[in-house]
């Protein structure tokens, strides 16, 4: 799926990564690299530390070793979280305030206003971002009225509304029917056309299968496997 991107700078370069949750260590020395238009999936068991990869990459779990640059910029000094859209494992976009889903799709708006206000080109790409995901029609209910698979594909929308140049999904497909999960197969392909990079955490490839560049197991915290998927080379060593 890779296109021929202009600028070649690794979305994520992370080096080394060691990283714990609860005192417990989870990572013991990640590496992974995501180029822009290019789509990478980590597979793995349950605790091999797929999550806690992609949370270290948006910032939510620090690092006690290791390196991590985003576009270049080391994480400590980087600042435009607004090219990063993320679509965080099992959660849900409902909250203990009513909220309506095009409220929820909004504020993934808001990295890119600070204290502006919302203009009528906000409201177009909030309306391109629920359309993508088929919830266009859906723009005015309440988020808590929604199935489960349905407030996944609202977070979806939330990540895309921004355009953003790193798109991180842990476990997208949980809880989407199979429609759906095609759908959002189309999704990735438009981001990846654009030139965006794609960090997925998944069990397995299903419908995203053609459009994964590259996949890597984790096992017990580390680079287990990588294979590229555009060939039949599968190699034993970090990427």
């Amino acid at each position: 799926m890779t296109p021929a991107p202009h600028d070649t700078t690794p979305a994520v370069r992370l080096r080394g990564a060691v990283a714990a949750l609860g005192g417990r260590p989870v990572l013991h020395g990640v590496d992974l690299t995501v180029a822009p238009g290019e789509v990478v999936a980590l597979l793995g068991g349950n605790g091999c530390g797929k999550s806690t990869t992609v949370r270290t990459v948006v910032g939510a779990v620090p690092l006690l070793g290791g390196e991590l640059e985003l576009f270049g910029t080391p994480q400590a000094a980087f600042r435009a979280w607004h090219r990063i859209g993320y679509v965080p494992q099992r959660t849900t976009a409902a909250s203990g305030v009513p909220a309506t889903v095009r409220e929820v799709v909004s504020t993934g708006r808001l990295p890119l206003h600070r204290m502006l206000p919302f203009r009528r080109r906000d409201a177009a790409a909030v309306d391109r971002a629920l359309d993508a995901v088929g919830l266009l029609d859906r723009a005015g209910d309440g988020v808590g009225d929604l199935s489960g698979g349905q407030q996944q594909r609202v977070l979806i929308a939330r990540a895309l509304v921004a355009a953003p140049d790193l798109l991180i999904m842990d476990e997208p497909m949980a809880g989407v029917d199979l429609a759906h999960q095609r759908l959002l197969a189309d999704v990735l392909r438009r981001e990846v056309a654009r030139g965006s990079a794609v960090l997925l955490v998944l069990h397995e490839l299903g419908p995203l299968a053609p459009l994964i560049d590259r996949t890597v197991l984790l096992r017990d915290g580390r680079v287990s496997r990588v294979t590229q998927n555009r060939s039949t080379t599968t190699s034993g060593v970090p990427v």
